[in-house]
């Protein structure tokens, strides 16, 4: 399969109060994953501008805090009108009270609300929530999730604890069962690490026998890997994690390639590292944004072959200005290194 549909239509399958079951639509079909520090507003408009992105998802957030933050200053909530569509990601124990939280959030003009099944985090253990979440306490999250809203919900999940495919069937079919009407499936087991090769294969079992939408996720860092994704899974789209942290133009490449999109001309590596770092001045209060641009490093680094210095001289700056000033100073010698 060289390519998929180019728009993804998400349709919620329950209404609140009777009102207007709305309708998502992502095109192109690519979703930049809720990852934890670095799915925020500054890495979200970064990738927006390169192009190429479809659908965006918030970090996790709790739905015991979500009703007192406050969006204007919050780094989980901030977000512009041109982050759209847009889902928020929560994080709920079975025994948490789930509308506020809901009602938060369509408030903020959500597209769309998204569970948290599939993160192994240990922090999540103790609440019994993520990946931890017994079935009962799955059903009747999503139930009453359901029952909250009409806007379309969807579920981030791994292949399971092993590999079992009538369990991990039967699991994907009560969820729809239960209103769910987008399912992301990392194609890993709940224990297994990002340097496990991804069981795009194993997606491939779910989309088969189930009726709505699937998107893949998992060890996708260029166009050949969204490609054999693609054909292993016949995923409805793709997310992209920590692929599009490395690499922020990843998106723009993927939809030129597989969807025909139109994309403008490539963006010099020290152009696209500055930018994010301008977004982060603009969007992120001063306390907030070095500790992010560290972490944006660490991953954007990886497009060097003396990226560790990049990364160090970053890790140890006190200030944004001055870890640009370094990051500078690391570009002009990389360019002088190449040209030399």
């Amino acid at each position: 399969m060289e390519k998929s549909q180019e728009t993804l239509l998400i349709e919620s399958h329950g209404a609140r109060n009777c009102g207007t079951v709305p309708v998502v639509r992502c095109n192109p079909p690519l979703a930049l994953a809720p990852m934890v520090g670095l799915s925020h507003s500054a890495l979200r408009l970064l990738i927006l501008e390169l192009g190429g992105v479809g659908l965006f998802f918030s970090e996790m957030l709790s739905v015991t805090r979500l009703p007192i933050e406050n969006e204007t200053v919050s780094p989980f909530l901030c977000r512009t009108p041109a982050e759209y569509p847009f889902f928020y990601q929560i994080f709920a124990s079975p025994d948490q009270e789930i509308l506020p939280a809901v009602d938060r959030l369509q408030a903020l003009n959500a597209q769309g609300i998204d569970l948290n099944l599939g993160c192994p985090a240990p922090v999540l253990r103790k609440q019994g929530a993520g990946s931890f979440m017994p079935l009962e306490g799955v059903k009747k999250t999503v139930a009453d999730l359901r029952a909250a809203t009409n806007l379309p919900i969807s579920a981030k999940i791994r292949l399971g604890r092993e590999l079992d495919e009538q369990k991990l069937i039967s699991f994907c079919k009560m969820l729809v069962d239960e209103g769910i009407d987008l399912l992301t499936v990392h194609g890993r087991l709940q224990g297994e690490k990002f340097c496990r090769k991804a069981r795009w294969d194993w997606i491939g079992k779910v989309k088969s026998v189930i009726p709505i939408p699937v998107i893949a996720n998992g060890g996708i860092f260029s166009v050949d890997d969204a490609r054999k994704c693609l054909n292993q899974s016949g995923a409805d789209g793709l997310m992209l994690g920590r692929g599009a942290v490395c690499k922020p133009w990843l998106f723009a490449d993927i939809a030129k390639s597989l969807y025909n999109h139109n994309i403008p001309a490539e963006v010099p590596l020290d152009k696209i590292y500055f930018r994010f770092a301008e977004l982060l001045e603009e969007r992120f209060q001063p306390e907030r944004r070095i500790g992010r641009l560290k972490q944006f490093t660490h991953y954007f680094a990886g497009n060097f072959t003396f990226g560790h210095h990049l990364a160090s001289r970053v890790q140890n700056s006190k200030s944004i200005e001055e870890a640009t000033e370094k990051a500078a100073d690391f570009f002009d010698t990389a360019e002088r290194r190449t040209s030399a």
